[in-house]
């Protein structure tokens, strides 16, 4: 593989927390990802699991493996365990970068569903440090977006920059049927969300909410959407695109993951 300066940028469509356990075409599509792109010396994760008020990021040693989800999920899900490191210098570096926003160096999260359940897959190892940025729930769209681009530079400095989310996430109106055809709504919203991406138009992203109900039943919260928003942020003009893993599941959530810049 061809060595690049510049790492890409990933958005993971994590879906469920049972990917963990499974072995199926999106957690096929994770290792892939990791397969084709340089390996990062650190991952800056913005996962939709760690919604906040205020910015924050991991700034401990060793973060634990965080069980957030409920008990009707099956128990082996709970000794799921991913102890990858994480790097009090990039926590440093990043709060740098985020000048004049203050960030809170974080010693009590660690590494929530959004993070080892689809690192687990890419990079079983759990070898690489990671550190997780938080999402402040009280800001714009346009605010996460330009934290994204605040954090660019931290792709030429061999740290990937990966948000994980779902572009249509509703799961009010899920259906467990694999073999469900996706809601109407969700398709076309998944649909203009990858145009907008595809023709390099962050602004229709931004203003995704003017789709009117297609956006409101796709995006019914925003914490799994405003992950892309960095990913975007960090976009460079030349970066190539692929969609990897692009179907919906249960007929609401979308397992879309994104890769621009370099890769096999």
């Amino acid at each position: 593989m061809t060595k690049s300066t510049k790492m890409p940028i990933v958005f993971f469509g994590h879906g469920s927390p049972t990917n963990a356990l499974e072995d199926n075409i999106a957690t096929q599509s994770w290792k892939r990802i990791a397969d084709s792109i340089e390996r990062p010396k650190a991952i800056l994760c913005v996962s939709a699991h760690w919604y906040t008020h205020g910015t924050a990021v991991t700034a401990m040693e060793t973060p634990r493996t965080i069980h957030d989800f409920g008990r009707t999920l099956p128990a082996p899900l709970f000794d799921c365990q991913y102890p990858a490191p994480s790097s009090p210098a990039l926590a440093e570096r990043v709060a740098d970068l985020l000048k004049p926003i203050a960030v809170q160096m974080d010693q009590s999260w660690g590494l929530d569903h959004g993070a080892w359940t689809v690192f687990s897959k890419a990079w079983p190892d759990a070898d690489i440090p990671i550190v997780e940025l938080s999402i402040d729930r009280s800001r714009t769209e346009q605010w996460h977006y330009d934290m994204g681009k605040r954090l660019k530079p931290l792709r030429d400095e061999g740290i990937l920059i990966a948000g994980s989310g779902d572009i249509v996430h509703n799961l009010s109106v899920m259906d467990w049927n694999e073999e469900s055809r996706p809601y109407d709504w969700a398709a076309r919203f998944n649909d203009y969300i990858k145009n907008c991406i595809v023709e390099d138009n962050p602004q229709g992203v931004l203003d995704y909410q003017a789709r009117g109900m297609d956006a409101t039943l796709s995006v019914p919260t925003k914490d799994h959407f405003l992950p892309l928003l960095y990913v975007l942020g960090a976009r460079e003009e030349d970066d190539k695109l692929q969609f990897v893993s692009d179907f919906i599941q249960y007929k609401s959530l979308s397992m879309t993951s994104i890769v621009l810049g370099e890769f096999a």
